[in-house]
C-alpha cells in the first residue's frame, strides 16, 4: 500500500468539518448574526455538542456591547486541531511500523 492510510484522510475530514462548523459560530457570534436565521440557528445547534466539553472555561467576551467573542469556541477548535494532529501522528507511527 503506497501513500498514507485512509484512516489519515478520514481523521483530516471530520477534524475539517468540526474546524469549518467552529469556525462559522466563531465568526457568526463576532459580528452578532440574527440567532432566528435558520443558517444560523442551523450553526448554533450543530456546533454545541462540539462545544459541550469546554463550556464554562472562558467566559464570553463582549466588546463595546457590539462584538462577542465567544473563547470556548476558539479553545475548543484550538483542542481538535490538537488531537487531529495527535491522531495522524499516531497513525503514520503504527502504519510505519507494520510495514
Amino acid at each position: 500500500m503506497k501513500g498514507k492510510p485512509i484512516i489519515i484522510h478520514l481523521i483530516n475530514i471530520v477534524i475539517g468539518i468540526a474546524q469549518l462548523i467552529l469556525g462559522l459560530r466563531i465568526v457568526l457570534k463576532l459580528f452578532g448574526a440574527n440567532k432566528s436565521a435558520p443558517f444560523v440557528q442551523w450553526i448554533y445547534d450543530t456546533s454545541a455538542p462540539l462545544l459541550y466539553p469546554f463550556e464554562g472555561i472562558f467566559p464570553t467576551t463582549n466588546i463595546d456591547g457590539t462584538f462577542l467573542i465567544e473563547f470556548p469556541a476558539l479553545f475548543a477548535v484550538i483542542i481538535y486541531t490538537i488531537i487531529g494532529y495527535a491522531l495522524t501522528r499516531l497513525v503514520l507511527m503504527v502504519w510505519q511500523n507494520n510495514k
